[in-house]
């Protein structure tokens, strides 16, 4: 994902993406701060909203965010450790040999993996770490979550389905497919999960990429009518959101 190639496909769901994205657990942030040579510098490449950028910032003494969409660093969540910055994954603007740890949380499947990973050699130092990590399809839990799953797989496979970009389906299989030309570490297993409403469930729905070009092309928010569905079924109260988080984590030559 070079700047020049780049294709924002969350500009007008950047609000939503802020506000609405669940969080990664802590624990995955201490052990990457365990295994990195040091805790001077971190880069999270396509930060997003900045969540891996500022659960960084509580290990690194500086913590690099980059993004090539302007929106998501116009609305990314400010934290005193980390500096913003619009720039592509190939072009980060970092010196050589600079930074211990390298991060993608969700995103890597956008990229241009060859010019990414030749970036990440030049500003790793001897040492340093490269994680990548995505989370797919979610599930319900609680009373009714087998009439609650069907509503949304046949929002995610079926209603939105058909404009999802072809990328989406790395995120699917775990990055299995993906290069990964390092090292790799053995990682602990870890997930992640969320106490949620049907208002917040909504919001995170309407961060989709598909739902937005779904939402662009037909003139129609699809999340109202499934949210409409879903209501007698979910309740007043939150309900646990579980995800599969899968990860890679790679060591270049010391």
């Amino acid at each position: 994902m070079s700047t020049a190639s780049f294709h924002d496909h969350f500009a007008r769901v950047a609000a939503h993406y802020a506000s609405h994205r669940p969080t990664y657990p802590p624990q995955l942030f201490a052990w990457l701060a365990d295994k990195a040579p040091d805790r001077r510098l971190a880069w999270d490449c396509a930060t997003g909203s900045g969540q891996a950028a500022v659960a960084l910032a509580d290990y690194f003494a500086e913590v690099i965010a980059s993004d090539a969409s302007s929106a998501q660093i116009e609305a990314a969540t400010p934290c005193a450790r980390v500096v913003y910055r619009v720039a592509g994954a190939d072009s980060s603007g970092l010196p050589d040999h600079c930074v211990d740890l390298v991060t993608v949380a969700q995103a890597l499947h956008w990229f241009e993996l060859g010019p990414f990973y030749a970036e990440v050699q030049r500003v790793l130092k001897p040492g340093g770490l490269l994680a990548v990590w995505t989370y797919g399809v979610f599930r319900v839990e609680g009373g009714a979550a087998d009439q609650i799953q069907a509503l949304l797989d046949r929002f995610y496979y079926d209603t939105v389905g058909p404009y999802w970009p072809p990328e989406r389906r790395h995120v699917e299989n775990g990055y299995a497919h993906l290069a990964f030309p390092f090292q790799e570490l053995q990682v602990p297993a870890y997930s992640m999960a969320v106490n949620w409403t049907l208002d917040d469930l909504a919001g995170y729905l309407r961060s989709w990429s598909a739902t937005s070009r779904y939402t662009e092309q037909r003139g129609i928010d699809p999340v109202a009518g499934l949210a409409a569905e879903l209501a007698p079924l979910w309740g007043a109260g939150p309900r646990r959101v579980v995800w599969p988080l899968s990860m890679k984590v790679g060591r270049t030559a010391a």
